[in-house]
């Protein structure tokens, strides 16, 4: 098994305003997780959540900045469940952005659910985005 969560979302803002809320460290927290994202590639940042010690969560997620195209798309890492070095979940978000209609058209592709060990995350994170 290999799946990807793929979710397209339409907003009534310029894309400036979008690309703010997924590349602003301050603003990424108020709909997603705090963080210490910066939008360079090659930056390693993490994202916080609480930890679940039932499934092997420690509430980090490890990431790095992979690609930025300013306004366009943003690639980043995304690894966690296991240790650091040996995350359950090792897989890609891509935000790709496309002014329409007075607006924005914001897609979400994360790719990298392998193996039956990844479903339940692939489950509750394609809910959960």
């Amino acid at each position: 098994m290999n799946k990807t969560i793929k979710h397209t979302f339409f907003y009534p803002h310029s894309v400036d305003l979008v690309w703010d809320y997924l590349t602003k460290p301050e603003l990424i927290k108020q709909w997603l997780m705090e963080n210490n994202f910066q939008p360079v590639v090659g930056y390693q940042f993490q994202f916080q959540a609480k930890p679940k010690v039932k499934i092997n969560f420690d509430g980090n997620i490890y990431c790095e900045v992979l690609e930025i195209v300013p306004y366009q798309r943003l690639t980043y890492s995304w690894k966690g469940g296991g240790t650091k070095e040996k995350p359950t979940l090792d897989s890609v978000v891509t935000w790709s952005l496309l002014s329409k209609n007075d607006g924005t058209e914001l897609t979400l592709e994360h790719s990298g659910f392998k193996g039956l060990k990844n479903y339940p995350a692939y489950f509750i994170m394609n809910m959960g985005w």
